[in-house]
């Protein structure tokens, strides 16, 4: 009798850390929780986010930008300056790395809104959209404020050694290999992904894009880098921030429960939020950790196709692919456990 063997890959790697009293540890540790899920990616994709890490321009927009050449970036500086006041403007710090290569120019933007004529947060969204859009080989990586994403083409271990990492200071970290399917690897293209204070990592392959994209695109959003976990970051914009929904809710319209269960719990809140909703359900294996400047989330899809593994010591919330990537940072932990499909897990700072 033969035998064959297929190995499910099942996807990314995706690690998070949080410390709820808004402790800052060094940016080494997510890159050394990482490494122990190094075969779930295939060096086509890795990064971090980290928050808190600009103590010295706190209440500033930090925009990190890729630009593919010197024209892209004077443009987007000139459309800068017509609603910003540009505090500095510096390369983002890197190293030599022999396994990654980049030919693009990394730059950092701390930023003001010049005069308050609408809402700060719209304007920034706005600016995101249109350099992402219009202005051909810019892109803007991260725009929040005392934050910002670090990704490239590479395992994850090699991106945080590049970005050098340990040199910043945070109290949430998420970190993302990637093991591309349905596009190519690109510095762009890397996780997380980001707009004002928010970043996800996602595990997945989301099949709802084309309608979560269209819904988007009612409320002003450009799903121009055709990747699912665009999709997914404007999603938790548009509910939490401009909508004003809970993590829960959010979590509720984006892997909704099936209406057989629906119906059979009589759940009257989980009915109006998928019926008013319907277009922000996520369908497809997933599981996700998003990080904003007030706390952090994990999420799997309502099957739990894809894997997402938590864990608690004392202030500290740990979120990963697999257990082996929390404990690799934190031996012992007070309790760890598998959360169930479409269970959300919340990690909140508490200043």
């Amino acid at each position: 009798m033969s035998y064959y063997y297929q190995k499910d890959i099942s996807g990314c790697s995706v690690v998070g850390m949080m410390n709820e009293s808004g402790e800052k540890f060094s940016g080494e540790w997510v890159v050394k929780a990482i490494f122990p899920l190094r075969e779930r990616s295939n060096g086509l994709g890795g990064g971090f986010a980290g928050y808190g890490i600009y103590p010295e321009f706190p209440d500033y927009y930090a925009f990190h930008m890729l630009f593919e050449s010197d024209r892209a970036q004077q443009l987007t500086e000139e459309y800068f300056r017509e609603s910003y006041d540009i505090e500095k403007d510096e390369a983002i710090p890197t190293r030599p790395v022999a396994t990654v290569e980049n030919k693009s120019k990394l730059w950092r933007y701390f930023m003001k809104v010049r005069e308050k004529k609408t809402n700060e947060e719209d304007l920034v969204m706005e600016t995101v959209m249109k350099v992402n859009a219009e202005i051909e080989g810019a892109f803007v990586v991260s725009s929040g404020k005392n934050m910002g994403i670090f990704k490239g083409v590479g395992f994850p271990r090699e991106i945080g050694i590049f970005y050098r990492l340990e040199e910043y200071e945070g109290y949430i970290w998420t970190g993302h290999g990637r093991f591309p399917t349905n596009s190519v690897g690109w510095w762009g293209g890397a996780h997380p992904f980001g707009l004002l204070d928010w970043s996800i990592v996602h595990n997945g392959e989301v099949s709802s894009y084309g309608i979560n994209k269209r819904y988007l695109e009612n409320f002003g959003y450009r799903c121009v880098l055709f990747t699912d976990t665009e999709v997914m970051t404007y999603l938790f914009d548009l509910l939490v921030r401009r909508h004003g929904l809970s993590f829960e809710l959010a979590a509720k319209a984006m892997s909704a429960p099936f209406w057989e269960e629906i119906d059979r719990n009589t759940d009257e809140v989980a009915r109006a939020i998928r019926i008013v909703y319907g277009g922000a359900l996520v369908n497809g294996p997933f599981s996700i950790i998003v990080g904003c400047s007030r706390g952090m989330v994990g999420l799997s899809d309502r099957v739990k196709l894809r894997p997402l593994i938590a864990g608690r010591k004392g202030d500290m919330l740990y979120l990963a692919s697999e257990e082996c990537g929390i404990r690799e940072v934190c031996s012992s932990p007070d309790r760890i456990w598998s959360p169930k499909a479409g269970e959300v897990v919340i990690g909140r700072l508490k200043l």
